[in-house]
């Protein structure tokens, strides 16, 4: 799985930009949101990534923030919401709007994104009322030295013990606070945490 890529861009459209990652070039799907977020072509960008898989396809979707991806695969566990329709979703509302119209029955919000019918709307609602608390209010793009940070540190954690989720959500809540802590520093402020 491609959790992440950092690269030049080549060419950007609004929903979808090529970026060159060591000489290779990979095509992602972005939402309107990331396109305004990104800088311009020649310059460098990374990216939280989705690899959608099908039968006959892969296709890769690119997120400028945590919590648009989080978004996102929240958005595909939706009974009949595909990777395409999510990401019409993203490019028609934030994802921080998103979740308050879910969180006050907002309908009508919903449904005024492009693609999204009243039957569609109602079952986000009905079936994303308990997940999108899930999701990060985090909307800081991408930092990949605090990625790297981040994986040691989960990966010590769960060496240690301490389930995957609890242990992303811990190192996550930290380096929102504070992005520049060594891998040592972070895995102590998380037991110092987990242990209180």
């Amino acid at each position: 799985m491609i959790g992440y890529l950092t690269g030049k861009i080549i060419s950007k459209k609004p929903t979808k930009v090529l970026i060159d990652v060591n000489g290779i070039g990979y095509i992602v799907n972005i939402s309107i949101n990331t396109f305004d977020k990104i800088s311009e072509p020649g310059e460098q960008i990374s990216l939280h990534t989705y690899l959608s898989v099908k039968e006959d396809s892969l296709t890769l979707f690119g997120f400028y923030s945590i919590s648009e991806k989080e978004l996102f695969e929240v958005l595909i566990s939706v009974n009949g919401v595909g990777p395409k329709l999510a990401q019409a979703v993203l490019s028609g509302i934030t994802a921080d709007e998103f979740k308050n119209a879910i969180n006050h029955n907002n309908v009508s919000r919903l449904v005024a994104i492009p693609g999204v019918g009243k039957k569609t709307a109602e079952r986000m609602m009905i079936e994303l009322r308990d997940k999108i608390e899930k999701v990060s209010d985090s909307n800081t793009p991408i930092d990949s030295k605090s990625i790297t940070v981040k994986d040691d540190a989960v990966m010590a954690l769960i060496g240690l013990g301490y389930n995957q989720k609890v242990a992303e959500k811990v190192t996550r809540s930290i380096l929102d606070e504070n992005s520049v802590l060594t891998l040592e520093e972070l895995i102590k402020e998380s037991l110092r945490r987990l242990n209180n």
